[in-house]
């Protein structure tokens, strides 16, 4: 019996060990398939993934492309942005640095508190950016105290640089910050220190401007601290974007425009380009790429002179009397009213119960007068008879042929329509039918209508050539091709009737009772013009009884817009001219200053020299391209 259990429990053991080791082996087995499913199949995977924990990929931003004039001047250009730089955990005493820091740059305790600030929110071997900007000076000073700053590096990055300054300001426009609303998926947006274009040309080319990335494959160890770079590929700087202006030429139009509160634009009367354009007061364009306090934001946009808003472009005026000459082309045009047909001006006009004045009233009106002589003595009445004949549907018509109540499409940002009234459209937004006093008024460019300077500056040279000349700003994307506007299609309108009304606007200067001849040119050549005076209010009776002049303490707010616009030479058309001043009193005053600027175009003549902005772009100097000084 006994033997037959040992037997048993023999057979039980034995039974019990092969389990036993066939279960071992299984699990070897299953060990020595996944080590060989992991180290052999997925060997690839694994050693990518191993390789991407060491190595790291940072995108290098390229440089942003340079704006340029049509000489090759720089409108905006990038300079070295030198910095300095702190490791936190390679400071041996932390306080003790940030004091030898403060003590050598003057840290103020705003940046002190900064620095602070970040370096509590990042790792302590992220660096921290503790000054830039600095003058050479200055960043000379850091370097030669380095080895008493432990931790302490300098570096140098880019920043935009804007050399014209705030004469520029309003072409260019400005570089900064990406917000989290513009992030469009494009990597180099999400780079702590990249800019991209917010306003003007800046924001319009920006994608131009902005180039491709680089890459750079660095080395880290397992706490994310970059040990070396392997490799690195620059990006596709940005590309060279060069514009119509003339940059010497813009510089005398707002060097005699800055005290003011004004726009003026200077056309190509023959391509629409635009050679000068300027709105005053402005601003510094660089502070927005630096940073702008909320004090130095607040001053801007408080400011009852609006140096943000570009007016020529943006700012909507009642053209005044400049608008006549549109006026007396529809009634040309129209057939209801001829050159020679006179009417009789009193000074006034009455319609119903109302009474509508001719500036002129107080010496008892201009007496009989036809349509050249209306144009060039701006006389109200008559284009209030004028207005009356033929409607404003008839009017509105023609203003839009030339331009106005529509978007031109330069290439800047924020451009307004402006607008021009009609029947249809004050029935549908007033709900009220059109009166026959608003034709008069919009007659001599008060009432509803709204212009902008850019607007009236294409209407000025469309007068002069008879062609529908849209203004633009870009001669050339470098590397794209230049641009070309090509040949301007004709308005259809009668070569007589155009005439007419350009002898109109060539006696408001050069005739012996024009309301700019004391703006004719000094010399031979003739500049052809209309003055324009637009009210911001009612006049009150006793200003109408001087005239309409206002009191000498009006409020700079309540005076009159004056206007002006011209082209020259008379007898060949080549520049275009529109001028505003804000609250400036009168077109005969903003004539005089239109006259100094149109006689700096004329000595410049920026179409008779050679625009070279595309050797300037690859970097010729200028002194080698035979461009004038200016």
């Amino acid at each position: 019996m006994a033997e037959r259990r040992d037997g048993e429990r023999q057979k039980t053991f034995t039974r019990r060990a092969a389990l036993l080791g066939l279960g071992q082996l299984s699990l070897f087995g299953a060990l020595a398939g996944r080590m060989y499913y992991l180290q052999v199949v997925e060997a690839d995977e694994y050693r990518m993934l191993a390789e991407e924990n060491r190595i790291n990929i940072r995108l290098l931003p390229p440089p942003r492309g340079r704006i340029l004039d049509r000489f090759g001047r720089e409108l905006a250009r990038n300079r070295p942005n030198f910095r300095v730089l702190l490791d936190p955990d390679e400071a041996e005493d932390l306080p003790l640095t940030l004091d030898r820091v403060s003590g050598l740059l003057s840290l103020d305790q705003a940046t002190l508190a900064r620095i602070e600030r970040e370096m509590d929110r990042r790792r302590r071997f992220v660096p921290v950016t503790l000054v830039e900007n600095l003058s050479w000076k200055d960043f000379a000073k850091i370097n030669v105290n380095l080895p008493a700053l432990p931790g302490v590096r300098t570096d140098v990055g880019e920043l935009r640089h804007y050399p014209q300054g705030e004469r520029m300001a309003h072409v260019v426009g400005y570089v900064a910050a990406v917000s989290e609303a513009e992030l469009t998926g494009d990597p180099l947006l999400t780079l702590p220190d990249f800019r991209i274009g917010k306003n003007g040309t800046e924001k319009i080319f920006d994608l131009a401007l902005r180039g491709k990335a680089g890459n750079s494959r660095v080395e880290v160890n397992a706490f994310g601290r970059e040990i070396r770079e392997l490799r690195r590929q620059e990006g596709e700087p940005g590309r060279d974007v060069v514009l119509t202006v003339d940059d010497a030429l813009q510089r005398r139009l707002h060097g005699r425009l800055a005290a003011e509160s004004a726009a003026a634009v200077v056309l190509d009367a023959h391509t629409g380009e635009v050679l000068a354009m300027t709105s005053t007061p402005s601003f510094d364009p660089g502070a927005f790429n630096r940073g702008l306090s909320t004090k130095a934001w607040n001053a801007l946009r408080g400011n009852p002179r609006h140096p943000l808003i570009n007016k020529t472009i943006a700012g909507q005026y009642p053209p005044g009397s400049v608008f006549k000459m549109v006026v007396a082309l529809a009634a040309l045009e129209s057939g209801l009213i001829t050159d020679g047909q006179s009417f009789f001006c009193n000074g006034k006009l009455k319609l119903g119960n109302h009474t509508f004045h001719c500036w002129r009233h107080r010496y008892g009106g201009h007496g009989h007068i036809a349509m050249r002589e209306a144009i060039a003595q701006s006389c109200d009445v008559y284009f209030y008879e004028v207005a009356k004949r033929i409607g404003i549907d008839r009017i509105a018509e023609m203003a839009r042929r030339f331009g106005l109540g529509e978007a031109l499409g330069v290439e800047l940002t924020g451009e307004k329509r402006g607008h021009v009234p009609s029947k249809a459209w004050k029935l549908a937004t007033r709900g009220k039918p059109w009166l026959q006093g608003e034709t008069l008024i919009t007659g001599i460019g008060q009432g509803y209508m709204l212009v902008t300077p850019l607007q009236i500056a294409a209407m000025t040279a469309r007068l002069a050539t008879g062609n529908r000349i849209v203004p633009r700003l870009l001669r050339e994307v470098v590397g794209e091709g230049e641009g070309s506007a090509g040949e301007a299609p004709s308005l259809g309108l009668s070569a007589a009737h155009l005439a007419i009304v350009r002898e109109g606007m060539d006696l408001v200067v050069n005739g012996s009772r024009g309301t700019a001849r004391k703006a004719s040119l000094a010399g031979d050549v003739r500049m052809a013009g209309k003055t324009g005076t637009a009210q911001v209010r009612r006049i009150s009776k006793a200003e109408r009884l001087r005239g309409g002049k206002q009191a000498e303490g009006t409020p700079w707010e309540l005076r009159d817009h004056g206007l002006f616009v011209a082209y020259a030479p008379a007898e060949a058309p080549r520049y275009a001219l529109s001028l505003i001043i804000e609250h400036g009193g009168s077109g005969a005053k903003a004539a005089l200053v239109a006259k100094e600027l149109m006689e700096e175009v004329l000595r410049r003549d920026p179409l008779r020299r050679r625009a070279i902005g595309r050797l300037a772009a690859r970097g010729v100097p200028e002194r080698e391209k035979g461009g004038g000084s200016g």
